[in-house]
């Protein structure tokens, strides 16, 4: 009979469990975005979160708490309750470069969080200043192996410098990679002649492109840009499987309900599928992968063993 009350009990947990994550959300849902505003993450959670609180009638609360490199806010979904009502934006940086910058990180990448799914994608786009004699990324590496170490390329950030390196180790080439304190100051560093190179965002570069002011090499992207789409890819130029870029993507606390993680994949992936969203984040030159959450949690393991080796031979240590 004790037995038996114990099975009976059980069952009764799993169904009012069941309800619950069913009726999720019944609360507001705070997002750290681990970055200052005005950023990439803010514009990408702001624009589904309006739709998202449409939809649940619950609020999104945005919450921007920047620092170390994203460890500061990813650190506090990680020790957060896994109940679904705490959400934070990871990039390639915070879940992807951050494990080999900083070996002592306050959480494990994996293990303490749960992805929810990627909301777009956002391709560098090699530039020049217009002083340096080259026009495409084929004349730009002959021009580096002729002049080792003698041409400075900017780089705002660990995903943009590392994306550089990249670019140095696949291409065989020594050009001197100068970090700067965000990729605004890095990309004005380019157009003042400071520097010859840089990576820059498609949107933050293209309007300086159309000026003159900077040259188009190529795309970090495995395809052409609809935005500039007779901008070859890095790709094109022989290095297939090249990219460098951003991705940002919502993560929850590590030990949540897959079927809160899956409600919010659910309505966060209809939501990225409705045409003014598509319209309005590829306008802004996002790619929309929506991917589901084990293809999110493929994407942050293969991306830990990609910059692991990169970090490595840069000789780069977070501080």
């Amino acid at each position: 009979m004790l037995r038996a009350c114990r099975i009976a009990g059980s069952i009764v947990l799993l169904f009012m469990a069941v309800a619950a994550h069913a009726q999720y959300p019944t609360k507001a849902i705070r997002v750290i975005v681990p970055f200052a505003p005005g950023g990439p993450s803010d514009f990408l959670m702001r624009s589904v979160g309006q739709k998202l609180t449409e939809a649940w009638g619950q609020q999104l609360l945005i919450d921007n708490r920047g620092g170390a490199n994203g460890i500061v806010g990813s650190d506090l979904v990680a020790k957060s309750a896994p109940d679904g009502y705490m959400w934070c934006i990871a990039t390639n940086g915070t879940h992807g470069i951050n494990a080999s910058l900083f070996p002592r990180l306050p959480y494990d990448t994996v293990k303490d969080f749960a992805p929810v799914t990627r909301l777009g994608n956002a391709a560098y786009l090699l530039v020049a200043h217009p002083s340096l004699p080259v026009r495409s990324v084929k004349e730009l590496i002959a021009l580096a192996r002729a002049r080792p170490g003698e041409i400075n390329w900017s780089a705002g950030g660990s995903p943009s410098q590392l994306s550089a390196e990249l670019f140095k180790k696949t291409a065989g080439i020594n050009v001197a990679v100068i970090p700067y304190k965000g990729n605004a100051l890095a990309v004005t560093a380019a157009l003042s002649g400071e520097v010859s190179l840089t990576f820059g965002s498609i949107m933050q570069s293209m309007p300086q492109v159309k000026t003159g002011r900077l040259r188009a090499l190529g795309v970090g992207s495995l395809k052409r840009s609809a935005v500039i789409p007779d901008v070859p890819t890095i790709a094109e130029y022989g290095y297939a499987g090249f990219e460098a870029g951003s991705w940002y993507g919502v993560l929850m606390q590590g030990a949540t309900p897959r079927a809160i993680v899956d409600r919010a994949h659910d309505e966060i992936v209809r939501i990225l599928n409705l045409p003014d969203m598509q319209q309005r984040l590829r306008g802004e030159a996002f790619d929309i992968p929506a991917d589901t959450p084990d293809q999110f949690a493929a994407v942050i393991r293969a991306e830990l063993v990609k910059w692991a080796p990169i970090v490595k031979a840069a000789g780069l240590r977070g501080e």
